[in-house]
């Protein structure tokens, strides 16, 4: 187990280390030999979302998250992070992130279940500190809801971003979603319409990534884009191996660049992370 202890002092005492262990991070190409890409995901919390499965309050402590992390991440084969600056700059501190990629989480304002959630602010990383702290890319949440007026404030800071990012030569990950109150439709028509509206977001498309979720019929949905294209795990409840077949099938399809789990390895119903992590890698394409 790592040594919070020494963390918290660093964090109350130090934390200029923050800046200098970013800057000293050891970092790598986004494709190596293998053209697919197991990334964990730990952003969830600062939308207010800790739930898995059951467990309400599963993310809700700190300690145990960065513990199951850092077993996630040194499992061979995984090649990097998502995550909000809290926990990035966590791992940081930690050493964590040498050789691995790291995507800052950008909008966080749309917190679950709030009357404001679709107004989705850009309320954790910028594009200048993504820059500075050496980070390869930002990710934006974009949840198109036609009913709701915030999904224009939304789409506006999403296209600002992705412009952004490209001018730096930074990866644009954009995880659209065609949504209403209720929840995203996760039809595979519903995600080509918002594979259809994310993709035409910002001056130019060319560092532009997508992560979508599975869904049926993903042979048909992945024809709606040219774009490198990042499958998002989620949460798979309590059938974890029909989410792994499902996985494994949509990685097979043209443009599909590998995997962005978090939930679902870190908090697996067995709690062997491990094992979780490496049932992932395993479906990844070889080197």
């Amino acid at each position: 187990m790592a040594d919070y202890g020494e963390l918290r002092r660093i964090r109350a005492r130090n934390p200029e280390r923050i800046a200098e262990a970013a800057a000293a991070r050891r970092r790598r190409p986004l494709l190596g030999d293998r053209d697919q890409l197991m990334i964990i995901a730990a952003d969830h919390p600062a939308r207010g979302a800790l739930g898995v499965g059951g467990r309400p309050l599963a993310m809700g402590s700190r300690v145990e998250l960065l513990d199951r992390l850092a077993v996630a991440l040194a499992r061979p084969g995984v090649d990097g992070l998502l995550a909000t600056p809290d926990v990035v700059e966590d791992l940081l501190l930690l050493g964590h992130l040498d050789d691995k990629i790291v995507i800052g989480s950008m909008n966080r304002g749309g917190l679950q279940g709030a009357v404001f959630e679709f107004d989705d602010r850009f309320t954790a990383y910028d594009t200048g500190t993504i820059t500075r702290m050496r980070l390869d890319g930002g990710k934006m949440l974009c949840r198109i809801a036609l009913d709701e007026p915030g999904t224009s404030v939304t789409l506006e800071a999403c296209a600002r971003a992705i412009t952004e990012l490209a001018e730096r030569g930074l990866v644009a990950m954009i995880e659209p979603f065609w949504s209403r109150r209720t929840g995203h439709d996760l039809s595979a028509e519903g995600v080509i319409q918002a594979i259809s509206v994310a993709q035409g977001l910002g001056a130019t498309s060319a560092r532009t990534w997508l992560k979508i979720p599975v869904v049926d019929d993903m042979e048909r949905v992945m024809q709606a884009t040219t774009l490198p294209t990042l499958l998002l795990g989620g949460d798979p409840g309590d059938t974890p191996d029909l989410a792994y077949a499902a996985w494994r099938k949509a990685l097979r399809l043209p443009g599909v660049r590998g995997l962005v789990v978090g939930r679902a390895l870190l908090y697996p119903p067995d709690d062997d992370v491990a094992a979780a992590v490496d049932t992932a890698v395993a479906m990844l394409g070889s080197p």
